[in-house]
């Protein structure tokens, strides 16, 4: 049996996906396997598989029923102690695998482990960007604040799916964060703080759907504080405030970027939580709705790709630093 068990969800995915699974196989932690789910696709995910030389590696067909589903079905399907999860467009750096294998085996009372993000691109260049968090252990209360775990980092017990059961298939988005909310009621969490994952940044992201999905979210929110003590209820207009928040950048970030969207959630995650105009995500927020009102969207997008070549200037500075120290 495998240690591990790589569960990869796709759907017409094929400009991304053997991108991702070359970034699988070049793991230095080899026993795995991964399951490719094919969620219904009309690409050539069938006949590219079949090239396929790898043993580890398994296609399982099924009719689209959505990515709940699909890891649902992985899930099913999975031999190994752990399940690793990632998104058919994302990358994983080679050390991943090995060191949460490593972690885990050290932290036995620890359900899910995560990691650290690059941001890249749609041509898989980096935009400078490394996102993290420091909370590790109980961190049930700030998770349901927000979420701060990707789906393509997490490394998670086989058994904790038998306690907490499987990803709500009725959920078209930001079902991962209703599954993170469900373990960490139950277990530690545990987060390697270095960025071992690269996120892709594209207009087709799912969670550019944010918008049209409210009552999908709003569902998330309202099924984890069924449970909530009464001292505790005052968070709900926290997890409102910053979900309002979060939906005011993908409607920035989406392909078709809507400035009046963005404003309206903006307003709406102050009147839920007006302390969140102090944090860092809503200045930054403020300030590109500043420039795209100011200067228009065109140039807005042109400091955003200079801000872009600056941070990835930047940080090959920080690594080439760190080679010569």
């Amino acid at each position: 049996m495998p240690k591990v068990s790589v569960v990869i969800p796709a759907y017409n995915a094929m400009a991304h996906l053997p991108e991702t699974l070359e970034s699988i196989l070049r793991q230095t932690f080899t026993d795995f396997e991964v399951l490719i789910i094919n969620d219904g696709s009309s690409d050539q995910i069938i006949p590219w598989t079949k090239k396929i030389t790898d043993s580890r590696v398994k296609l399982i067909s099924q009719a689209n029923q959505g990515v709940s589903v699909a890891r649902n079905t992985g899930i099913n399907y999975a031999q190994g102690d752990y399940v690793a999860f990632i998104d058919a467009d994302d990358l994983w750096e080679a050390t991943k695998l090995e060191q949460q294998v490593q972690y885990m085996e050290t932290h036995p009372e620890v359900g899910l482990c995560h990691t650290w993000l690059f941001l890249i691109n749609e041509q898989s260049q980096p935009t400078g960007r490394v996102l993290g968090t420091e909370i590790t252990g109980n961190i049930w209360q700030q998770l349901l604040e927000k979420n701060v775990i990707a789906c393509s980092s997490t490394f998670v017990r086989r058994n904790c799916f038998r306690d907490v059961g499987s990803f709500d298939r009725n959920l078209r988005v930001a079902e991962d964060w209703d599954m993170w909310l469900r373990i960490a009621a139950k277990y530690p969490i545990g987060v390697i703080k270095e960025p071992l994952v690269s996120y892709r940044l594209h207009p087709q992201n799912k969670s550019k759907k944010y918008a049209s999905r409210l009552e999908d979210l709003r569902l998330i929110i309202e099924k984890a504080f069924q449970s909530v003590p009464f001292e505790q209820l005052h968070l709900r207009n926290r997890s409102y405030g910053h979900m309002n928040l979060c939906i005011a950048w993908k409607c920035l970030q989406s392909s078709d970027t809507h400035y009046k969207k963005a404003k309206f959630f903006q307003s709406q995650a102050l009147a839920h939580y007006p302390q969140l105009r102090f944090s860092r995500e809503y200045i930054r927020l403020s300030l590109a709705l500043a420039m795209m009102h100011y200067l228009g969207l065109n140039s807005y997008h042109k400091i955003q790709e200079l801000t872009y070549m600056l941070q990835r200037s930047l940080g090959r500075l920080r690594h080439l630093t760190l080679s010569l120290d």
